[in-house]
């Protein structure tokens, strides 16, 4: 399959590694420069016993492309951060971001997408957020054109 893995810090970029070595098309996507590039060099930006072989194997084989915007994919995996608001809610600007570029990479596609929120996030989130992002950027519907 083609899966493109936004965020690469520990859930993204072990997911996207790991995909890759099961045989998968991965790209990874990220709006850090410095991850991209040490991922391209065959490097991991965090600390996990073993990624790094892994990363650099999967790298040389080219089944994971670090890159700073999506790709055509079957699968998207959001991966990204959701950090605290100063009242200790999730912030979820992220998120949004994220569902916004896949909205957007979906409006160009005739193919069933599947989407798969990893980042930490509160009840209801998909529901109340993601998805209706999700079909207002694509003009498509749940369960008809995309799943989540």
């Amino acid at each position: 399959m083609r899966i493109n893995v936004f965020g690469l810090g520990y859930v993204g970029c072990v997911s996207a590694a790991c995909l890759a070595r099961a045989g998968h098309e991965v790209t990874g996507v990220d709006i850090d420069p410095l991850k991209l590039e040490m991922i391209r060099s065959g490097r991991s930006p965090i600390i996990e016993p073993g990624l790094e072989a892994i990363i650099d194997e999967v790298i040389r084989c080219r089944r994971l492309t670090p890159a700073d915007v999506e790709q055509p994919a079957d699968v998207s995996l959001i991966c990204v951060g959701t950090p605290s608001n100063p009242n200790g809610s999730a912030s979820l600007e992220y998120v949004e971001r994220v569902s916004q570029q896949i909205g957007r990479l979906l409006r160009n596609s005739n193919d069933f997408h599947v989407v798969c929120v990893r980042s930490t996030v509160p009840p209801g989130t998909v529901e109340e957020l993601v998805v209706p992002i999700l079909e207002s950027g694509s003009g498509k519907r749940l369960e008809r054109d995309f799943g989540v």
